[in-house]
């Protein structure tokens, strides 16, 4: 795989409302986890289409990653200015990863027309990259359901993979084995 489009869910899906909330240092922990042997494996870019919440995060774990691997990240987003309604703390995440980005391009040159754009966004990360890693609860997919319905409806082999709680969990336990305290808040 050459190509992947990580998606997952935004902060309020998974009752994550501060910066600081340690969770986000297991979700990130585990995507770096779940990205390194990929890159090792020939992975050449990560695309996202810059939502807040598991996209963002994985453009951090990218950009810190970058400063082993040579790995690339593509931000695609549905629409100009997306971030415009965000809490501010997410709309300067936002604009940090865009400049740091090695592809930055708005799908529709426009501001946010209708729910289209969304279903577009699908399609064209779809066609452009070889599969799929989605942090998601197969038992409440939440935003994450429409994305993987157009993935599973893909017009090639495409592959899914998922981060489950259960991903999450293994993670927590290894930090744990390895006296990394994942609860503080620095």
């Amino acid at each position: 795989m050459k190509v992947v489009t990580i998606t997952g869910y935004k902060p309020f899906e998974l009752n994550i409302f501060k910066a600081s909330d340690p969770r986000i240092k297991i979700i990130k922990e585990t995507l770096k986890r779940r990205l390194i042997p990929l890159i090792e494996d020939g992975l050449q870019w990560v695309l996202v289409s810059g939502q807040m919440g598991v996209e963002l995060w994985t453009c951090q774990v990218i950009m810190d990653l970058q400063d082993t691997y040579d790995i690339k990240l593509g931000v695609i987003p549905p629409f100009e200015n997306q971030e415009s309604r965000w809490p501010e703390p997410y709309q300067l995440e936002y604009e940090e990863v865009c400049i740091h980005a090695d592809f930055f391009q708005p799908l529709y040159q426009s501001e946010y027309k209708g729910p289209f754009q969304f279903k577009a966004r699908d399609k064209w990360l779809i066609a452009k990259s070889d599969g799929c890693l989605v942090l998601t609860d197969e038992e409440y997919p939440g935003s994450t359901a429409y994305f993987l319905e157009e993935a599973k409806q893909a017009e090639k082999f495409y592959m899914i993979s998922h981060i489950t709680p259960f991903d999450l969990d293994e993670t927590v336990q290894d930090l744990q084995a390895e006296n990394i305290n994942i609860w503080d808040n620095d």
